[in-house]
């Protein structure tokens, strides 16, 4: 979700995304999905409604968008009311919660199959350019990074998580190369003073981590480790992605945006076992052990993962690291794909 924003709300008559939110990869998702009058469209991360009004504006659709951030679900209600059918009713269903829960969401929508679903993993830009929410080193705020508003926060992680865990979250979900360095220097650090604050914070790691030649932060790491930590997200995306393939329509597609290599990660195994390119067992999704390439329930639409353009990325540099991956669902079940499953 990592687009440009300039401004942090929608527009105040239209309820259209602002002039500023500009949605990574917005045509080669478009494209992927290719919606059509009459489908029903699933957005799993809905953040500025960015892929939602573009799809919305591209065909007489319906689109049910999922988000966790009460302020993203109340982006999504002004929104709504721009976007009518025939009959005046909205063709924008707004469902409050994280995209892990998609199928106990959308069935309490009593939504129909999917013909697309798309998700654009990772923060949001509104969430990393909202000091307040305490995601980004490069403005001062209170230490919280949670999307959903509630829970443990990255404050409560830090100042009470044990020094092996921090430097597990730290190693496994930021992949730094310091992360016991980083741990052992926070329990130092908390007991005299807690940290309240991401300066705070992005300080001492500072202090202890070397700069990297490539002129990323020396905090870009650890952050990136602490947030997914405090909301849960490889979990999520894996959750996610293996309810999503089981919403979609026949003939109905599935385009996954990811920003790191360890989203990316599970996006390429749970869609690799879905088309059967997935030559071994995966934790991630049973149903590899059942599917082998012309059996298989899903085609790949991508071989190797989409990038952006170079215009966009010098256009918006969050762009860069991103990674797109799509399937389709075969019209006509050639397998026995998901049959006597333990769900």
């Amino acid at each position: 979700m990592n687009a440009l924003t300039t401004s942090s709300s929608l527009h105040p008559t239209s309820g259209a995304p602002a002039p500023g939110h500009v949605p990574v990869m917005l045509a080669e998702v478009l494209e992927s999905l290719k919606p059509a009058d009459g489908d029903a469209i699933l957005d799993c991360t809905f953040g500025g409604g960015g892929y939602t009004s573009a799809i919305l504006k591209s065909a007489d659709c319906a689109v049910w968008a999922i988000d966790r951030d009460p302020d993203a679900i109340a982006r999504g209600q002004a929104m709504a009311a721009s976007f009518t059918n025939a009959e005046g009713q909205s063709r924008l269903h707004m469902l409050h919660g994280g995209f892990g829960s998609m199928t106990d969401l959308t069935e309490a929508a009593d939504a129909p199959a999917f013909d697309g679903i798309v998700l654009d993993l990772g923060v949001s830009s509104f969430q990393l350019d909202e000091a307040e929410r305490g995601f980004s080193f490069r403005m001062d705020g209170p230490l919280d990074m949670r999307m959903a508003k509630s829970g443990p926060s990255a404050a409560d992680i830090v100042n009470k998580a044990p020094e092996s865990e921090l430097a597990d979250i730290f190693h496994f979900y930021g992949e730094e190369r310091h992360a016991r360095r980083v741990a052992r220097a926070i329990v130092a650090d908390r007991v005299e003073t807690p940290f309240e604050t991401t300066a705070q914070l992005a300080g001492l790691i500072r202090r202890v981590v070397p700069s990297d030649r490539s002129g990323i932060d020396a905090a870009t790491r650890s952050f990136q480790g602490l947030r997914i930590a405090v909301n849960d997200e490889l979990g999520e995306i894996e959750r996610g992605l293996t309810q999503a393939l089981d919403l979609l329509a026949p003939g109905g597609r599935l385009v996954v945006v990811s920003f790191h290599s360890l989203e990316d990660r599970i996006a390429k195994r749970v869609m690799g076992a879905a088309t059967g390119k997935t030559t071994s067992f995966s934790r991630y999704d049973p149903r590899a052990a059942l599917t082998k390439g012309d059996e298989a329930a899903f085609i790949a639409l991508t071989g190797r993962p989409l990038r952006p353009g170079d215009a966009e990325c010098a256009a918006n540099p969050r762009a860069r690291s991103a990674r797109l991956r799509a399937v389709e669902k075969r019209s006509t079940d050639v397998s026995s794909f998901g049959k006597g499953l333990i769900p």
